[in-house]
């Protein structure tokens, strides 16, 4: 019985076709997948930018401020605006997916409706918060 490994040479063995590492990069429908699934990057900054946040509200007053200095900085504030728009953009994507998952109502109306719930929802939470409810 014969265990090597056939040579490719010979033909056999399974088809392993050339991948190149930017093969994502040649059409629109993967660059768009590529990009969508980066926007975890910048939500992972503000997401630890709150958990810290948390941590310091815990430690005290002067950990408090430290932190909202912090958060005050113009880069940090480019960031969290980066997580924002990278949030919509992710949102918008999962709308528009999700008629085609659960088609259960024109997917216009799936989408609009989505988008409203999410602003009554942010404004919700708004007034919530803000102290007007």
């Amino acid at each position: 019985m014969n265990l090597e490994k056939p040579s490719s040479k010979q033909g056999a063995g399974p088809y392993q076709p050339v991948m190149p590492r930017n093969w994502w990069l040649q059409h629109r429908y993967f660059r768009l997948y590529m990009l969508r699934e980066a926007t975890v990057l910048p939500l992972l900054f503000f997401i630890g930018c709150l958990l810290y946040g948390l941590y310091c509200l815990g430690q005290g007053e002067v950990q408090w401020q430290h932190w909202l200095a912090f958060m005050a900085q113009p880069w940090v504030v480019l960031c969290n605006l980066l997580a924002f728009a990278a949030s919509l953009f992710h949102a918008k994507t999962f709308f528009e997916l999700f008629p085609r998952v659960m088609p259960i109502a024109p997917p216009a109306v799936m989408i609009a409706g989505q988008w409203l719930a999410s602003v009554l929802v942010a404004l919700g939470l708004v007034l919530l918060l803000g102290g007007w409810l």
